[in-house]
């Protein structure tokens, strides 16, 4: 992980208890084995460990003090006395609460009911997730850029292609110039004639997506502010992004890859920034958003017969 994205998430308020484990399970894959091992087992086990010391802890979990330490200040704890408090206010959260019913992970002879269940838990997971772990003070200021600009350019490819398309559909019915690339050759030639008061996006759940990361790269470079929206906040394409917005995903299983549970948490950040850009610009947005409607309701009729 670079310094910068240490900086990023060392910075500001500390998370809430209940964005702990959804921080746990976006960072644990960019996590050194030994840091994976003390945030899986404050994720497991959030009373057991409050009630440890930062030796005890470490002793649990086969690791050394200075690593608990980094592993809380990755998390975004100023430190291990920090974490300990969140600890405690999970666990109490989680006592509170009920268990959900459905954790398992789809089967291949799952009844289509359960089927159903488990995806609706894992969706509805993965929202609340991407909703605590979101980063309100980037998002407005993404929020902000887009208001502005003078043209917006959105990267993505495969399911976040998909993400793209749609999130500049939401922005050219608000009167705004937005175009969507999965093209990486277009995507590349358009970044190039980006500027100042122009903004770039790219979607990319792995943060490390050649084909939108160049584009990104290219628009950086030219002064267009640029924005990614990623479920690895160390990865790549982060150092070419001035706004970093991070998504969650559910497990990923044989049944159900991680673009399935990726493109949910991305349409979840999509409609956020969309929402704030239509309040941002409510004046022109709203007659704008009106006549798209009125230029399209004659297809949504039934012909006379």
């Amino acid at each position: 992980m670079t310094q910068e994205v240490k900086e990023i998430f060392a910075g500001g308020a500390p998370p809430a208890p209940a964005a702990l484990a959804a921080k746990v399970r976006t960072l644990a894959p960019s996590m050194t084995r030994s840091m994976q091992r003390v945030a899986e087992a404050v994720a497991g086990d959030p009373a057991g460990c409050a009630a440890l010391t930062v030796t005890g802890l470490a002793e649990l979990t086969g690791t050394s003090e200075a690593t608990v330490v980094r592993t809380a200040r990755l998390l975004g704890y100023p430190g291990y006395r920090d974490l300990r408090l969140a600890l405690a206010g999970l666990a109490a959260h989680q006592q509170s609460g009920r268990a959900p019913a459905v954790t398992a992970d789809i089967a291949v002879d799952d009844p289509i009911a359960d089927v159903v269940a488990k995806l609706a838990y894992d969706e509805q997971q993965t929202l609340a997730d991407t909703a605590a772990g979101l980063d309100t003070v980037q998002l407005g200021a993404a929020v902000g850029a887009l208001a502005t600009a003078r043209r917006i350019d959105v990267y993505g490819v495969g399911a976040s292609g998909l993400v793209a398309q749609d999130l500049t559909q939401k922005l050219l019915r608000i009167g705004l110039i937005a175009h969507a690339h999965s093209d990486p050759h277009l995507a590349v030639t358009n970044a190039v004639q980006l500027r100042a008061k122009d903004v770039a996006i790219s979607i990319t759940h792995s943060g490390s997506t050649g084909d939108v990361i160049e584009p990104l790269r290219v628009a950086f470079e030219r002064g267009a502010t640029t924005v990614a929206i990623t479920g690895r906040p160390d990865g790549p394409v982060t150092q070419y992004a001035d706004h970093i917005l991070t998504t969650s995903t559910a497990r990923e299983s044989e049944l159900r890859p991680a673009a399935m549970s990726s493109r949910t948490s991305q349409l979840l950040v999509v409609d956020c920034l969309f929402i704030g850009v239509a309040q941002r610009t409510y004046e022109t947005a709203a007659p704008a958003l009106s006549a798209s409607y009125e230029a399209l309701a004659h297809r949504h009729r039934s012909a006379p017969r």
